[in-house]
């Protein structure tokens, strides 16, 4: 099983808990809010989502990767598709963090 299959059942776990939330309009208000804690993007967002999430987060100092597929972080959520989310849980947010630098990390 590959390494990232820990990160999905972790935001199924934040989802059950009631502490991420999803779409383009919630990510973007929980970081203007100061709720998010970590965001997390799709691969396969556009340009133009990637480049508003880098830039919102930079801005607002929040931690953000780009991981996964549409599809992949939708079904962890229990929705269909998705391509940004923001844990509003400090803990949640540190443990799944912790997970994704330890996957960049195996990239090479």
């Amino acid at each position: 099983m590959k390494p990232d299959h820990k990160i999905y059942s972790m935001l199924g776990l934040a989802t059950k808990a009631g502490k991420i939330v999803s779409g383009e309009f919630m990510t973007e208000k929980a970081v203007k809010s100061g709720t998010a804690y970590l965001v997390i993007v799709s691969e396969e967002a556009s340009d133009n989502t990637k480049k508003m999430f880098t830039n919102m987060c930079r801005f607002y100092k929040v931690p953000l990767h780009i991981f996964g597929t549409k599809e992949d972080l939708g079904a962890s959520m229990g929705k269909e598709f998705r391509a940004s989310a923001a844990l509003i849980d400090p803990g949640f947010a540190k443990a799944i963090q912790k997970k994704l630098v330890n996957i960049s990390n195996m990239e090479v």
